[in-house]
């Protein structure tokens, strides 16, 4: 008796050309469907075709984006599990058998509008952890890392049959790292500063997370990458200095004076500062987290650093509040309350040292 045949094999008839489903070669053979009977039914002018290395779509058509997208993650499941993908849990990242969709692909399932659809990519990009023996094959690129990044569950519609019927959650990477795998892949200055100024402007990230990344990838070492990144810090200091405006506006702040230089009368430059109150002694300084190749600094060319600045300042009796652009745009009336708090206390301070506030250029 051969072991390997299923006890109740299912007809071959059930798997009818054009139904979008796609399976195993081990789930076939699960079915009853031998190995030459598959073949077979792969060749050229057969109603199926082999995808993938092991992965068979049960049609001749030309495979949907969501096909090729859930055939990569069978790809990548198919020898731990019979052919469904690991799908991450709590433990995200420490299993063998787990895999993050990222890159372009990654992108396009956030929502990017630059990026093209699911169909059109040449390669979809999955990361995997380093001791997995995975190899590119067809539309999956294999990328190995020694650290799966924390993965973020988004639904895409599942091709009916392939594993269970509805919708289906696929492990991606977050934007920030999806960006830095799809710009290792691209050489077109005008691309990779529209993905950059998209994931910014489209609130997907914050630039300090964009730069990590790239900076993590060693992607800073390239001109076209470095020009993007700058135009991504403007855009990204312009949407948060949008917020400061509308953050004083909406919760009734008083208007301080915006976006100046602070310095002792005839003494030496004190940085600059996004926000001012003269008659409190308050300002507000944007943390922009970060700076080209990665360097905290204050958001402006040549001030002191952040950490000096704020020092020197409150030594004068200026009380400095930093916000971030993720706090402005995820908690705006609870930074309007420490702004407000920070007012409030100048009456029971000592007064500040007189200073001048110019014009930042």
């Amino acid at each position: 008796m051969n072991h390997e045949t299923p006890l109740s094999p299912r007809p071959l008839q059930q798997f009818v050309p054009g139904s979008r489903r796609l399976l195993t070669t081990a789930q076939l053979r699960a079915r009853g469907v031998a190995a030459a009977e598959t073949t077979a039914h792969c060749r050229p002018d057969g109603p199926w075709q082999q995808i993938l290395p092991g992965v068979v779509l049960l049609h001749p058509d030309p495979p949907t984006g969501e096909e090729r997208l859930h055939a990569v993650l069978l790809y990548v499941g198919r020898e731990r599990n019979g052919g469904v993908p690991s799908q991450p849990g709590p433990r995200a990242g420490s299993g063998l058998g787990e895999a993050v969709i990222t890159g372009l692909a990654a992108l396009a399932l956030h929502g990017f509008a630059s990026t093209p659809p699911l169909a059109d990519l040449e390669a979809i990009d999955v990361l995997v952890p380093r001791p997995r023996r995975l190899r590119s094959a067809g539309c999956a690129r294999i990328l190995r890392t020694s650290a799966l990044p924390e993965p973020e569950l988004v639904t895409v519609p599942q091709a009916p049959g392939s594993v269970r019927a509805g919708d289906a959650h696929v492990p991606v990477a977050p934007v920030a790292r999806a960006l830095a795998d799809a710009v290792a892949e691209l050489t077109d200055a005008s691309v990779v500063r529209r993905l950059l100024t998209e994931a910014v402007r489209g609130g997907h990230c914050e630039p300090a997370a964009v730069v990590r990344e790239l900076t993590e990838a060693h992607l800073l070492s390239r001109p076209h990458v470095v020009d993007a990144v700058e135009s991504l810090l403007a855009e990204g200091r312009a949407i948060a200095e949008d917020r400061l405006y509308r953050m004083v506006r909406e919760y009734g702040l008083p208007d301080p004076v915006w976006n100046v230089g602070l310095r002792l009368p005839g003494g030496p430059d004190l940085g600059g500062v996004d926000a001012y109150w003269p008659d409190h002694a308050v300002a507000v300084d944007l943390d922009m987290g970060a700076a080209r190749h990665g360097h905290a600094t204050c958001g402006i060319a040549g001030a002191p650093e952040c950490p000096r600045k704020r020092e020197h300042l409150e030594r004068l009796g200026i009380t400095v509040v930093r916000l971030s652009p993720r706090q402005l745009r995820d908690a705006p009336e609870h930074q309007a309350a420490v702004v407000r708090t920070a007012l409030m206390a100048a009456a029971d301070r000592e007064p500040a040292a007189y200073v001048v506030a110019l014009p930042r250029l």
